[in-house]
Order: structure tokens, then C-alpha cells, then sequence
């Protein structure tokens, strides 16, 4: 993959990443008390439900950050990947079927960028041999 399309691409799901975080940080009670609210009547219980809904957006905002400044790289497409997967099996769960096709292009974004991690050399990680 060449370098410039990796570095574009990593920027988006960076990007994308930092903007969920840092939209649901600020409203982080109201945003839990939906994701539990989603979360009601399906087969997890409100003990898994609550504490990740906390978790998820500060994860997002730091995955994020992480890639769009292009440190810890593999690592944070690794962890996003991993957040996009429990993602969309709670999606599935309560059969929000329209969240699906974003979370996979997501992991897919995740994925791809995993396959082809040599070609991130605009990055922090290049610049601090990391």
C-alpha cells in the first residue's frame, strides 16, 4: 500500500474515532443512560452493560488520538478493531441492523490498515522508532 493512501486512511478512522469519543465525553451520563436503555431487553446484563458504556467513549477518543498522531499505531488498530467487534455483537443483540453496516466498515478500516501497518512511515511511531 502506498504510504500517502495508508497515512489518508488511518487520519479517517482516526478521525472518526476522536469524533465519537469526543461528542459522547462531555454528555457521558446521558450517553450511558441510552446505551443501557438500548440495552434493557436484551440478553446482557445492566452489570456488563453500564461500566462499558462508561469505558467506550474515553477508548474511542484515545484510539483515536492515538491514530490520527500515528503512535502506539498497531496497538491502538488492534484495540479499535476489538472495540468495533464487541460492537457489533451488542449491535446484534438488539438487532439494530442499520448500526451494522458502519461498524464493519470500521473493522474493515481497522483490519486493512493492520495487513498493511508497514506502510504507516508518517507517523510518530516512524519519527520516535516505535
Amino acid at each position: 500500500m502506498n504510504t500517502t493512501v495508508y497515512f489518508l486512511l488511518r487520519l479517517a478512522i482516526g478521525a472518526s474515532m476522536l469524533g465519537h469519543g469526543l461528542v459522547r465525553l462531555p454528555k457521558l451520563q446521558s450517553f450511558s443512560s441510552w446505551m443501557v436503555g438500548s440495552f434493557e431487553k436484551s440478553l446482557l446484563p445492566k452489570v456488563l452493560v453500564i461500566p462499558f458504556s462508561y469505558v467506550l467513549p474515553i477508548a474511542e477518543l484515545l484510539v483515536g488520538l492515538l491514530l490520527v498522531t500515528g503512535l502506539f499505531t498497531k496497538p491502538a488498530l488492534f484495540i479499535g478493531g476489538i472495540i468495533m467487534v464487541i460492537l457489533i455483537f451488542g449491535t446484534a443483540l438488539i438487532e439494530n441492523w442499520e448500526a451494522l453496516p458502519s461498524q464493519l466498515i470500521h473493522a474493515a478500516f481497522f483490519a486493512l490498515l493492520l495487513q498493511f501497518i508497514v506502510a504507516n512511515t508518517v507517523s510518530l511511531d516512524t519519527l520516535f522508532k516505535l
